[in-house]
Order: C-alpha cells, then structure tokens, then sequence
C-alpha cells in the first residue's frame, strides 16, 4: 500500500500487481472477484511474455496512451462502454 499512496494509485481501479521479486497480489469486494482478478492479471503477462518472446523488445506503451484509453471509460467525461449517455441512446434507437 505505501507504493500505491506514494504513486496516487488507486487500489479499486488498479485490483491487481506485480511485486519484484516477490510475485503476484490481487484483491477485490470479494473472494470471487479476487480471483477473477488474478487471472486476468496471470492473462496479461502471459500476453506480455509472448510479446517479448516474438519482438524481443518490451511492450511498455506511453502514459498518455495508457490515460487515454483508462480514463475514456473511467473519466468524468467517459465515453466507452455500456453505463453512459451515447451507449443507452444507441441501444433504444429502432
């Protein structure tokens, strides 16, 4: 927790990490939603892997990518996915 206050992550938005040389923590409300995040952090690295595997370069992509792509769903202003105003007018459109 003292990386996540030193960095102003939030633990919510970020369920899961990776620790050097130590390994993987995931959390969540529940035990359910723990595990499930587990594995969807066990998916991505195993992406990650293949990625370096293939490109033999890491996969780092730049922050503004990574805030774009966050806060377009997570934002004030959001815009992506399917508990905003543009989504729910499209779904009812004949």
């Amino acid at each position: 927790m003292k990386t996540f206050n030193e960095r102003g992550l939030d633990y919510e938005a970020v369920p899961a990490a990776l620790v050097s040389q130590h390994g993987p923590f995931a959390w969540g409300p529940t035990p359910a939603k723990a595990v499930y995040n587990s594995k969807v952090l066990e998916v991505v690295a195993e992406e990650d892997f293949h990625t370096m595997e293939l490109t033999h370069q890491s996969s780092e992509l730049p922050q503004y990518l990574l805030d774009k792509h966050y806060y377009r769903k997570h934002g004030a202003n959001a815009y992506y996915g399917q508990n905003n105003a543009h989504s729910k007018d499209h779904a009812t459109r004949s």
